[in-house]
């Protein structure tokens, strides 16, 4: 394939959840190839586009990343579970009403994926399937840590700061 083809084949097996940009994936591309990964294919496209074939390298590197499991690095670098650490710390922020956007904004996510996942073809969007059911149990996981935070919130005996909507007051120099 070249370039657009991998990049349109990436994106429907993936439901477009990781949009590539064109040019990063030629950037990924001439690194392949400088890598010895990839090589441009002896029967190029009619049109004049390079397209490339996977070397044995290549196919090697490849299953050594299948199964390879990832890691998961022990410091988080997760949005929400930082917002939530500086909203306890911030004069002025309501935290409570920052779980509860959060929570209703993750039930609202829960809802379309799952909706979504509903009307899809179990054979023809069987890749997608994979990546939109990984969404649901990321929100639904959420959802729970949120039940959590909110519990450790009313067990702390933690009260709002203010009666803010969660946006914090200046604070005084």
């Amino acid at each position: 394939m070249y370039g657009y083809q991998l990049r349109v084949e990436f994106e429907a097996s993936t439901g477009a959840t990781w949009p590539l940009n064109i040019g990063q994936v030629y950037t990924t591309l001439s690194r392949l190839e400088r890598d010895g990964l990839i090589e441009p294919d002896a029967d190029a496209d009619g049109d004049g586009k390079v397209t490339y074939r996977i070397t044995d390298a290549g196919r090697e590197r490849l299953g050594d990343w299948f199964s390879t499991p990832l890691e998961r690095h022990g410091r988080p670098r997760d949005e929400l579970a930082i917002k939530l650490a500086m909203a306890m710390t911030t004069p002025g922020v309501d935290v409570r009403a920052v779980v509860q956007r959060q929570r209703t904004a993750t039930l609202r996510a829960l809802r379309d994926l799952t909706r979504l996942k509903a009307q899809a073809d179990e054979t023809a969007d069987a890749a997608w399937l994979l990546v939109n059911e990984s969404m649901i149990f990321q929100a639904e996981a959420e959802a729970r840590w949120l039940d959590h935070c909110e519990t450790q919130l009313t067990a702390s005996g933690r009260t709002p700061r203010s009666t803010t909507t969660g946006t914090p007051k200046e604070v005084a120099p």
